[in-house]
């Protein structure tokens, strides 16, 4: 007997055998659609954070700071000051750093203080702004993107984030939504009427804002007027209430200069950045470009490792879910060994018939592991339509309570669907095995006699 005709034989019995083929097809489908569909969400799971961690942490990027030992308007002994001097972050440094391959910007990085703003007008915000000396015009290249306004580099001016233009009220309703928390510190509807003030955005752009701080000695003080000339827009995936908590402002270096002496904040001689944040234009070259950033003497730090770290939790997470999708199998498995050994017994006459007719053992063996192979060949495919049906029904479910269009969605990545599907067929192929062994080991003459 040719392989075709061995083949042939198989599918007219699953065809024939309705309800042998629905319960075996039936199990080892459940089994095919658990092993794609857990792959399917820990492999989302991990891009979507992976994503987040892109968004907040920048994987993208490496943060440059001084030499071990050389801040920004630190002092050093006589001995330590050339090797402090080498260390610190200088515009020549910064100009070196713009020209490395894969380098997509290089921008400084001043970081002043944590300051409460407010309006000419009396409004104030009741979260303080972190106030960030930047080069303005390389906001954009690095995700920050303006949705009112311009981003220049312009002395007296001030780029805010979406975050810092929230919550600001009057004195007096501060002062009244102060006093009610402190007489009922445990009443959630004040809170809530605290948090949702403070998630209502204020129409900033090109209007003027001071900051104010508390100098060293307590004393308060205030800057002069910085005109708002830019605001960024609010970032995707990220809510009001995670908004109304980022608060930040970019000012020039110049400007931040200004303010740092106004503002007492620091020493008076500030001759370097406290930080560089130099952006590559491919993740993969990150250990490349931070292996010649330090061979300009500075301390390097990227988010690496997070990463790593997140994708080693995650096949721990892919390896149990697997193996929860091969328990199933397995115990669709015992089902097909079952109904196969019992179609041995039903079909012995048959056997019998074929070994009169010159089908040796091999022969019959094969049919047996042909007809399972394809029990878990047609498992699978329905193994791989469930997984569909039931992944667009959790993609439905999770966008109804989210509301969001960018909520967590799961797909199924494509190298998953041939995963499921050998497993399904190697379920199929090895539980025909006995089945096949006893069939091949039925007495001819016997099975015809007792027929």
């Amino acid at each position: 007997m040719r392989i075709s005709d061995i083949t042939r034989l198989s599918w007219d019995q699953v065809r024939r055998r309705k309800v042998v083929t629905a319960l075996c097809a039936a199990g080892i489908s459940i089994g095919c659609a658990a092993i794609i569909i857990a792959l399917s969400i820990g492999e989302s799971a991990q891009v979507y954070i992976e994503k987040q961690m892109n968004s907040y942490l920048k994987m993208d990027e490496i943060t440059v700071t001084a030499s071990t030992g050389a801040y920004a308007g630190g002092g050093a002994s006589t001995a330590d000051e050339d090797s402090l001097q080498k260390g610190k972050l200088t515009k020549q440094k910064l100009d070196i750093m713009r020209q490395i391959e894969h380098v997509k910007a290089a921008s400084p990085y001043q970081q002043l203080n944590y300051v409460e703003t407010m309006t000419l007008d009396g409004l104030t915000s009741q979260i303080q702004t972190e106030i960030i000396g930047t080069d303005i015009e390389m906001l954009s290249a690095f995700g920050n993107d303006i949705n009112q306004g311009e981003a220049t580099n312009v002395l007296g001016t001030i780029v805010l984030n979406y975050g810092a233009t929230m919550g600001f009220i009057d004195e007096e309703s501060k002062r009244k939504i102060r006093e009610q928390i402190d007489a009922n510190p445990y009443d959630e509807t004040v809170y809530q009427q605290f948090e949702k003030l403070n998630r209502v955005p204020g129409a900033l752009y090109q209007k003027q804002i001071q900051l104010r701080s508390s100098s060293p000695d307590g004393q308060v003080v205030l800057s002069g007027p910085l005109r708002v000339i830019g605001v960024l827009k609010k970032p995707a995936g990220v809510s009001d209430e995670q908004s109304m908590y980022d608060k930040k402002g970019y000012v020039s270096l110049e400007t931040a200069e200004l303010l740092r002496k106004e503002l007492k904040l620091g020493s008076d001689e500030q001759e370097a950045y406290n930080s560089i944040i130099v952006k590559v234009d491919n993740q993969a070259k990150i250990e490349q470009v931070e292996k010649q950033l330090q061979k300009l003497v500075v301390t390097t730090r990227t988010n690496l490792q997070q990463k790593e770290q997140l994708a080693n939790e995650f096949k721990i997470i892919k390896a149990a879910a697997l193996g929860i999708g091969v328990f199933i199998l397995i115990i669709a498995s015992i089902s097909i060994v079952v109904a196969m050994t019992m179609s041995t017994y039903q079909r012995r006459r048959q056997i019998g018939i074929m070994k009169v007719l010159g089908a040796n053992l091999a022969q019959i063996r094969n049919m047996f592991i042909i007809e399972a192979a394809l029990l878990g060949l047609l498992g699978g495919l329905l193994g791989v339509l469930f997984s569909y049906w039931i992944v667009w029904g959790i993609n439905a479910l999770i966008y109804n309570l989210s509301g969001e269009k960018d909520s967590v969605i799961i797909f199924i990545p494509f190298i998953t669907i041939p995963i499921g599907m050998a497993f399904a067929l190697a379920t199929g192929i090895l539980s025909g095995i006995y089945p096949a062994i006893s069939a091949s080991r039925t007495d001819a003459l016997t099975a015809i006699r007792r027929d």
